[in-house]
């Protein structure tokens, strides 16, 4: 009898231990399911909630175009500014981890859910590009295409920045021809059938750093350096301008119905007018008249701008709208947005940067371009502080669930339950 109740004894005391066993592995299963599911939430399921609510704008059709049956080509663009990558010098690699991921995530679920055809990128690619090493460069680009990869069939394009090359007094030929090396590798690249190309005979990209010129039978996309837009008459000053007045000069002449014999029979561009993208915006004298909930902080918008710091000169802006006539500025720097109408009409739109590094609430442009139209709107990505809150939030539900399990704090719900019983009794 004795050895019964022994035997009895300790099973019911191994029942006892095993139980408070199983409530802690059910807590930790609890607490570890809310863990992943916040990391899923904050990480990966909050840039496609956010990104697909955006959507590619409606362009106006031609009436005439619409009675032929042959509606015009509409290209899907993307433009976004101000990356910068951190480098070896500046970049700690918490800020690199947490900012690269964020713009990763965010540029890769937009490739997936919004399909653009064609990306480009509006200076400061890279925060140190200025001073970094030859080895650091090569790291930074690395690191870039591993967060902006893209399949073959999308094009993504990049004009050079002060931090990718240097303001006017740091820049050099070095400087420029690596970046060029790495963003304008062709001339002549094909893109679904249509050719968007940069006429290599004569009018060479070379180590001026001047413009770029991409179009296709519809298209024109003029990509300028606007740092070497200082107007002081360096060598890479002059070159620069000297290629803007030759690409003045095919645009004009494809304007002319009848060509001109000083044209001569060189390759026909374009008729519509084309688009002008830049780092440096177009001069304005600050950000006073910009508004929406990403313009300039109100402590700012009244900062006098710095010709050739903060924009470019009157003179440089002057010389862009007369020589090329564009029919839409897109231009970064800033880091916020701006929308301001030049001369006959000409809208600039200054994109706001695409990282939480510079800016809370990063966005990016989305624009459906014709020969004869184009269509913007502005798709938000996720807010850094939604991000943050919801860390916070969850961090501190965990922390209450722990102190609960321990016995240190009383459940919410038990203490709810037991204050009604009060009330009612009473």
């Amino acid at each position: 009898m004795a050895a019964e109740d022994i035997t009895s004894t300790g099973l019911g005391s191994g029942r006892q231990h095993l139980h408070p066993l199983k409530r802690r592995g059910l807590v930790l299963l609890r607490l570890t399911a809310i863990v992943f599911a916040v990391l899923l939430f904050c990480e990966f399921l909050i840039y496609y909630l956010v990104i697909f609510r955006c959507s590619w704008p409606a362009v106006k059709t031609p009436a005439d175009a619409g009675a032929l049956g042959t509606p015009e080509p509409v290209l899907r663009a993307m433009f976004l500014a101000d990356t910068h990558l951190l480098g070896a010098v500046r970049g700690h690699w918490l800020d690199k981890l947490r900012r690269e991921w964020q713009m990763e995530r965010a540029f890769q679920t937009t490739l997936w859910l919004l399909q653009p055809e064609v990306v480009f990128i509006l200076g400061d690619v890279f925060d140190e590009g200025k001073w970094s090493s030859s080895q650091a460069w090569v790291d930074d680009v690395g690191r870039f295409w591993k967060i902006f990869r893209h399949p073959p069939h999308v094009q993504l394009r990049a004009v050079a920045g002060n931090h990718d090359i240097g303001f006017h007094y740091q820049m050099n030929t070095y400087k420029i021809k690596r970046f060029e090396k790495v963003f304008n590798p062709e001339r002549l690249f094909s893109w679904k059938g249509i050719n968007f190309c940069v006429p290599g005979t004569q009018l060479p990209a070379d180590s001026t750093g001047g413009p770029w010129l991409i179009s296709c039978p519809c298209l024109s996309f003029v990509m300028v350096n606007s740092v070497a837009l200082e107007g002081d008459g360096c060598d890479i000053c002059s070159g620069a301008e000297a290629e803007l007045l030759e690409i003045s000069h095919w645009l004009n002449c494809s304007r002319e119905e009848h060509r001109p014999q000083e044209c001569g029979d060189g390759q026909r561009l374009p008729a519509s007018a084309p688009i002008l993208l830049q780092h440096f915006p177009l001069y304005r004298r600050n950000d006073a008249n910009c508004s929406g909930e990403d313009a300039a902080p109100p402590d700012e918008k009244y900062t006098p701008f710095k010709e050739r710091y903060d924009a470019l000169s009157q003179e440089a802006s002057r010389k862009l709208l007369w020589w090329l006539r564009p029919r839409l500025v897109l231009s970064g720097h800033t880091h916020s947005a701006c929308e301001v109408l030049h001369g006959a009409g000409v809208l600039e739109v200054s994109v706001p940067s695409f990282s939480w590094r510079n800016r809370n609430n990063p966005s990016f442009i989305m624009g459906s371009v014709t020969p004869t139209e184009y269509a913007l709107a502005k798709c938000y990505l996720p807010c850094e502080d939604t991000v943050l809150t919801t860390y916070c939030t969850a961090a501190g539900g965990l922390v209450l669930l722990t102190l609960v399990h321990a016995g240190l704090v009383a459940s919410p719900f038990h203490f709810g339950w037991n204050m009604l019983r009060k009330f009612k009794t009473k």
